[in-house]
């Protein structure tokens, strides 16, 4: 599973010039009547992940907190925007789909 999970996120994030350097996974268990399923059960942020710009190798990721560089907001939002969930001329906060489902008077 940590394998396909792997190429997954690499091919995610190749695909908006991020390079994923490595990355830490949280599994689970639920039960299924008798039988168990291990699920992901971690969120996928820049956290959790090591995320470096493929053409300026700079890093989006915690070790801007953790080398003192600055920027960590400017780092993880440069990566929400990438990935689509945060948009240029919006407000400067992540999707939020509870509040867009309120707004379309939806549970």
């Amino acid at each position: 599973m940590a394998i396909r999970i792997n190429d997954f996120m690499c091919g995610m994030f190749a695909a908006i010039d991020i390079r994923l350097v490595d990355f830490k996974l949280e599994f689970g268990r639920i039960w299924d009547g008798d039988y168990s399923r291990v699920i992901l059960a971690d969120e996928i942020s820049p956290d959790g992940c090591r995320l470096w710009d493929m053409t300026t190798g700079e890093k989006l990721d915690k070790d801007r907190f953790r080398r003192d560089l600055g920027g960590e907001e400017d780092a993880y939002q440069e990566v929400a925007r990438r990935l689509g969930v945060l948009q240029d001329d919006g407000p400067s906060e992540v999707f939020d789909i509870n509040h867009h489902r309120k707004l379309r008077g939806k549970k």
